[in-house]
């Protein structure tokens, strides 16, 4: 693109006009620590279905209160990288205690999801090998791959014989990486039958439990509990902190020798601030909380049942996901911001997720649940969703939102 500004007005005007400009929005919640799951918007109390907050630990107070104590105590930033003097106690208690928690011998913090995925991959792949991903995985994960220097090649969505084909006829294979849940189909990898491809193959099995872990498995060890899976067959963990657990930051599970690699390797551990350990501190509290409380996983589980039992009722056009990702499969773009709009004049805050997040023609509302929702509000966003698409037309006009 030329630099001159009519290019980026030009550019921005197009993607309005096939309703695929984004804008941010701003969450002005003020809501009081345990609260529902509410936020504001356009000074309007509403529910919010869009939050990842699967457990509702976000504004959990003794998440709250360990990182306004360790803020106090320890400051509000770490003040340099890992490797310099940005590593205290708290990032070494964390990382200790999500080794126990995924089954692993070592972790290593990074400071988004992105970040861990970046680092992983590319540590682990180099020029002259390959990397294998599902043509559906997360950004951060395709990103990767490129990034690495590898060649990319990838797979049919969830399809274990495509990912064979491909392994099959692959030269040098790294890494196979997958998301265990996807983001916006909700969805799980089959897992499974990548371990032994990866095994056969003396590949890497990278899996991005960004959506699993904390909510998936017996006691909410994420996809790897699932399935049964052990440390062996799934050599590399990627988890954030973010969603189910409610605060902020990744991790990256593994052996000892791995993470040991990573620390040498991964460029964006290396070469970046250290989370604060106050943050660190509040992801502590959230493991503690969410393993002491499994109820808000059961609950959490029982409303997505409650939902998806109730939008069958109303025959709305859902995904197959079993998960608390519930995607309600519109089509166009212009639609999808149609039914969201009307859902928000309803008192229901549910984004609409179109392209480039999702291929051409699958644009969806993304509904999600929470342990902090309550039975009734599930009921009420089940016919306020029903009643907008009654009403919805799919030429809709495209929207500011």
């Amino acid at each position: 693109m030329r630099r001159e500004p009519e290019a980026l007005r030009a550019a921005l005007t197009e993607l309005c006009g096939v309703s695929l400009r984004r804008r941010r929005v701003v969450d002005a919640a003020g809501i009081a620590l345990g609260a529902r799951a509410h936020a504001l918007r356009d000074q309007r109390d509403v529910v919010n279905f869009c939050s990842n907050d699967y457990l509702g630990l976000a504004r959990h107070s003794e998440v709250a209160s360990a990182m306004s104590q360790a803020a106090n105590a320890l400051g509000a930033g770490s003040g340099a990288s890992h490797l310099v003097s940005g590593h205290g106690p708290q990032h070494e208690a964390l990382e200790r205690e999500l080794a126990e928690f995924t089954g692993r011998e070592s972790a290593l913090l990074f400071s988004t999801g992105y970040m861990a995925n970046l680092g992983a991959v590319t540590a682990l792949a180099g020029r002259g090998e390959t990397v294998v991903q599902d043509k559906l995985n997360h950004a951060s994960l395709l990103d990767a791959a490129q990034l690495s220097g590898a060649r990319l090649r990838r797979y049919a969505h969830n399809d274990p014989v495509s990912a064979a084909h491909v392994v099959a006829t692959t030269d040098q294979l790294a890494v196979l990486a997958t998301d265990g849940v996807f983001s916006m189909d909700g969805d799980l990898a089959p897992l499974p039958e990548l371990a032994q491809l990866a095994t056969r193959a003396h590949g890497w099995l990278v899996v991005d439990d960004a959506h699993g872990l904390g909510v998936l498995g017996a006691t909410g060890r994420g996809c790897c509990e699932h399935y049964r899976l052990s440390a062996e067959q799934v050599p590399v963990l990627v988890g954030t902190l973010g969603k189910a657990f409610g605060t902020f930051g990744a991790f990256v599970a593994g052996s000892a020798d791995l993470i040991d690699f990573l620390l040498q390797r991964a460029r964006t551990a290396i070469y970046t601030t250290a989370l604060p350990q106050a943050v660190a501190a509040a992801s502590r509290a959230a493991l503690r909380v969410a393993q002491r409380e499994p109820w808000r996983r059961e609950k959490l589980y029982e409303l997505t049942q409650r939902f998806r039992q109730r939008a069958a009722a109303r025959d709305l056009p859902l995904g197959p996901s079993q998960t608390p990702i519930q995607p309600v499969l519109l089509g166009e773009a212009a639609r999808a911001l149609q039914v969201s709009d009307a859902l928000l004049a309803a008192g229901f805050w549910v984004s609409a997720i179109r392209p480039p997040t999702v291929p051409q023609g699958l644009a969806r509302l993304r509904v999600t649940l929470s342990a902090s929702h309550a039975s009734a509000e599930v009921d009420a966003l089940v016919d306020a969703l029903a009643d907008a698409l009654t009403h919805s037309l799919a030429n809709a006009k495209p929207s500011a939102s």
